[in-house]
């Protein structure tokens, strides 16, 4: 049976039987996706913590996913008090490891786009103040393929003259404001023949100040030219810094207007 097949109907068989107390379930080994790499992710980021299945972290992904290069992911735990740290990841990918975020001075709630090798769940865990992950997720069926498919940006002698180049928007809403940055960056993953892993590591996004608001740690998975949209608190028209690095050293620093 195919791997998606098993896990759209263990959804279903599952979703009934797991009960969400206060918007969490401490039955940390029944896990509502019912995926058999499950254990194996809990040993690997979260050993020896205390885990929870909470629905209060949202993971907004399409059922179906037809560009498996571009799987648009939107994660938001704004439901819970104290967030430290989100990390995301998909089970079956082979690097599991999507990106984590530190929402220092904005929501927890971040928006980027993700290749997928495979059907997966894609999860995200959230750690509160109190040292307890709260894991939330959504299983995503594709065609698969996106992580050994070489970038275009690799391919194309012009990348190198606009790598590190960010566009911004920022939009005001009725209580923060949403900002969303592209960022020119092949982020190979290593797994495409002869290609080697070149992607981003880290992007800080701070005020006027120079306060760090978020600090994001892309991995290889990230899609190529990544675009991420944050929700941040209302500015005043204050300048905003988006500041970061990649694999190999090289650093972009931009200026964002509201």
């Amino acid at each position: 049976m195919k791997p998606h097949r098993f896990f759209a109907l263990a959804l279903f068989t599952l979703a009934a039987s797991v009960a969400h107390a206060a918007g969490a379930s401490a039955a940390a080994d029944g896990d509502p996706l019912g995926s058999p790499r499950w254990g194996d992710m809990r040993k690997q980021f979260f050993a020896g913590a205390k885990v929870v299945f909470d629905s209060r972290v949202k993971v907004a992904a399409p059922e179906v996913a037809e560009d498996p290069l571009n799987v648009p992911v939107t994660v938001d735990a704004a439901a819970l008090a104290d967030v430290e740290t989100v990390l995301v990841f998909a089970d079956f990918n082979p690097i599991l490891r999507a990106l984590a975020f530190t929402p220092r001075a904005s929501l927890p709630y971040l928006g980027f786009r993700l290749k997928l090798q495979q059907s997966s769940p894609v999860r995200a865990a959230a750690r509160t103040a109190d040292g307890t992950w709260h894991v939330g997720g959504a299983l995503v069926t594709t065609t698969g393929g996106g992580c050994t498919v070489p970038s275009t940006g690799s391919a194309s002698p012009e990348w190198q003259q606009h790598l590190g180049e960010v566009s911004s928007r920022i939009w005001r809403e009725d209580q923060d404001s949403r900002l969303r940055l592209r960022i020119i960056h092949p982020m190979d993953t290593g797994l495409s023949g002869t290609v080697p892993a070149f992607y981003l590591q880290q992007i800080d996004i701070k005020d006027g100040q120079g306060r760090t608001l978020m600090t994001i740690e892309p991995h290889e998975p990230v899609s190529e030219n990544p675009v991420f949209t944050l929700r941040l608190p209302q500015r005043n028209g204050e300048r905003l810094q988006v500041q970061g690095r990649d694999n190999n050293g090289n650093r972009f620093q931009a200026w964002v207007e509201q």
